[in-house]
């Protein structure tokens, strides 16, 4: 059998909100007791995790005096030193606060737009101090419940606006940050401005540097919408914009679960991994997820291990799925290419219109050939549940 130990180079992270979660939610208190930032990167790297990430509000307390920060700063480093963890990544809270009630950056109040930079501005410091290197933008905030409230032409208006007065801010300060936009759907709001990847990466096309602003795009935020997360990881990826990414599970159609990776959807999660490595993704495995309310911390270093292990074993699956004989066979059946038709895709000519348009395709013929796509998919699950 494979070892599944985590390593340095599979690059899992999980954020101090994560493990660090007491197991609140709407119906109920904490269930477990708060831990220090420090003491949670001593509990990832006792895991074997590679990195933690934090938003600004993680870390250092929103009302925290200077001398309180600094001593938080001082034992989070040092706790970084001890166990070899890296901080890849770092996002703000804008949402927490009850000055965001109504937005950060598409708020209809000046001041709080204002602030939301000041905040963010602050933490992107704090990020760049511990190294990271990606910068997550969450809105999760920026939406309506009555869409009387807002222009929502003047709302987006309004987040390209922040979006762009930071990427120079970034400039200015020769920050070496890329951004990442994280889309969802709807939750707290009752809907989110720029809900999905394909909206994300519109609105990032508008911006005065769209090279710098990329997409963190997060399972459970595709599947409440009954998407398929893997369709828009590799939409992301073919557009060059894939910076960042959350693993985690979900059932469609309800509230964001934040499940452990694999836990729920384990074929989604195999194509996932597999999409992932074959096209060599070099960024971050990310676990934005929460282990269950019923957990202790032992409960929740088991939430974590389980993240990481079922990534690897299925990062095996997908070897075995690439290297099966049968399954190869069936895809370059089914993938064939042919030789009189390839010199006819790609970039348009006056020539190829033409050929294409003289050109006589037998209809009947085509449409009664059979794609073997059942016995395809048959194989799939015998080599995810260890039957091949």
């Amino acid at each position: 059998m494979t070892d599944f130990t985590p390593k340095p180079e599979h690059k899992f992270t999980f954020g101090l909100w994560t493990v660090g979660s007491t197991g609140r939610d709407p119906f109920g208190g904490p269930v477990r007791d708060a831990k220090t930032p420090a003491e949670l990167v001593y509990l990832l790297g006792e895991v074997g995790a590679y990195g933690v990430n934090f938003h600004d509000n993680d870390l250092i307390p929103i009302d925290a005096t200077p001398a309180e920060a600094e001593a938080i700063k001082k034992d989070f480093r040092k706790a970084l030193q001890d166990t070899g963890l890296v901080v890849p990544m770092a996002t703000t809270n804008l949402f927490g606060d009850p000055i965001f009630k109504d937005g950060a950056f598409t708020s209809n109040d000046p001041k709080v737009r204002a602030y939301a930079l000041q905040k963010t501005m602050r933490a992107i410091d704090l990020g760049v101090e511990f190294g990271a290197g990606i910068y997550v933008f969450w809105g999760g905030r920026e939406g309506t419940e009555t869409d009387s409230s807002k222009n929502a032409a003047d709302a987006i208006k309004h987040n390209r606006e922040a979006m762009n007065f930071l990427c120079e801010y970034a400039i200015d300060n020769k920050y070496d940050l890329k951004f990442a936009l994280e889309p969802k759907p709807n939750e707290p709001r009752g809907d989110i401005y720029n809900p999905t990847v394909g909206h994300m990466l519109g609105f990032i096309a508008t911006l005065d540097h769209p090279d710098m602003v990329g997409l963190n795009p997060e399972v459970a935020h595709e599947h409440m919408s009954g998407l398929n997360f893997m369709h828009g990881v590799a939409t992301a990826w073919e557009a060059g914009k894939l910076f960042h990414i959350d693993l985690n599970d979900q059932y469609p159609g309800r509230y964001d679960q934040d499940l452990r990776f694999g836990s729920r959807d384990i074929k989604a999660a195999f194509y996932l991994v597999k999409f992932l490595e074959d096209v060599g993704y070099q960024g971050s495995r990310h676990f934005d997820a929460h282990a269950y309310r019923t957990e202790d911390y032992e409960g929740v270093k088991d939430f974590a291990r389980g993240c990481m292990r079922t990534y690897l074993m299925l990062k095996e699956k997908a070897a075995q799925f690439n290297a099966d004989v049968e399954i190869q066979s069936l895809l370059a059946e089914i993938q064939y290419e042919d030789p009189t038709l390839t010199p006819l895709f790609g970039k348009y000519t006056r020539e190829k219109a033409q050929e294409l348009k003289n050109r006589s395709f037998d209809r009947t013929v085509i449409a009664s050939r059979g794609l073997k796509y059942e016995r395809l998919d048959q194989l799939t699950i015998d080599i995810i549940l260890g039957m091949r």
